[in-house]
């Protein structure tokens, strides 16, 4: 029999380990305009006056949404994209505003929910 008529697939899953954690947490000061659009971000608005923003990976996701919350709360950030399902954050603003809204989720998330939470980083 011919082995080369039958195609080898490979089979890949993904899966997500249960736990509560922040597994990325980054302020990107001072991005080039294009980033906005090519992170899907809303084109009609005016992101001249933004210079930062900050990008939140959690577990589990359903956090996305008390972590949109939290950063409208505690800054003059505004949420860019929430993703309930994938537990994804971005927000925009000034630096110290998103620096405000990060600060806010990660602390929340540790203090009073107790998760593992990973350093702010910043380029």
């Amino acid at each position: 029999m011919r082995e080369d008529i039958y195609e080898t697939k490979q089979r890949i899953i993904q899966e997500t380990v249960p736990g509560k954690q922040i597994t990325l947490a980054h302020i990107i000061a001072n991005p080039d305009s294009t980033l906005y659009r090519k992170l899907g971000l809303d084109p009609t608005v005016d992101y001249s006056h933004k210079s930062a923003i900050g990008i939140v990976t959690m577990s589990p996701s359903e956090y996305a949404i008390i972590a949109a919350d939290l950063s409208l709360k505690s800054s003059g950030a505004e949420v860019g994209f929430v993703d309930r399902f994938s537990g994804t954050l971005i927000v925009v603003g000034s630096v110290s505003e998103v620096e405000s809204a990060m600060l806010a989720v990660v602390e929340y998330a540790e203090r009073k929910l107790g998760f593992n939470v990973c350093e702010i980083t910043k380029t």
